[in-house]
């Protein structure tokens, strides 16, 4: 038998694992959360909040958590608490309740939903997704890089042969 999902505690970072990446919100407590959105986004909408992407802006919105996963799997992940303090619960929830319904600017690789909820949990705009996906873009290249230079020597000893 599975271990029950552990009820999110205000000021919980939600991991959201959406089909080609994860999204992200802070838990302010009744089944809410509150995220960044696409201006466009409605509820539940899933992969479609790749849409953000997309666009330079998103709107803060409190939303409950069962509406924003819809029915893409979540948990709480508070992944840095050994790196960083949290902030107090309250003081995180008063934080992003100032928030809600403001427009702000979005960008995939600086001012994602990851960046804005470890800001308000940590103090701290940090996005793992984002170095993940440099660095895994970093070693392709590298890998790329090797293997273009040993064909040049391949290349190199077969005329040397001929």
């Amino acid at each position: 038998m599975r271990a029950p999902i552990p009820e999110p505690k205000p000021g919980d970072l939600i991991e959201i694992f959406r089909p080609c990446y994860r999204h992200w919100a802070i838990y302010v407590g009744d089944g809410y959360v509150i995220h960044l959105a696409p201006p466009s986004e409605i509820a539940g909408a899933g992969a479609a909040s790749i849409m953000s992407a997309l666009t330079d802006k998103a709107i803060v919105k409190k939303e409950l958590l069962y509406d924003v996963a819809g029915r893409d799997k979540y948990h709480v992940n508070n992944k840095h608490d050994d790196e960083y303090s949290p902030l107090p619960p309250s003081k995180i929830i008063q934080r992003a309740e100032e928030l809600v319904g403001q427009e702000v600017l979005y960008k995939l690789t600086s001012e994602n939903c990851e960046h804005f909820v470890n800001e308000l949990r940590y103090g701290v705009r940090r996005s793992d997704q984002v170095r993940d996906a440099v660095m895994a873009v970093g070693i392709a290249g590298v890998g790329l890089a090797a293997m273009g230079l040993i064909g040049i020597i391949f290349s190199r000893n077969k005329r040397q042969k001929q």
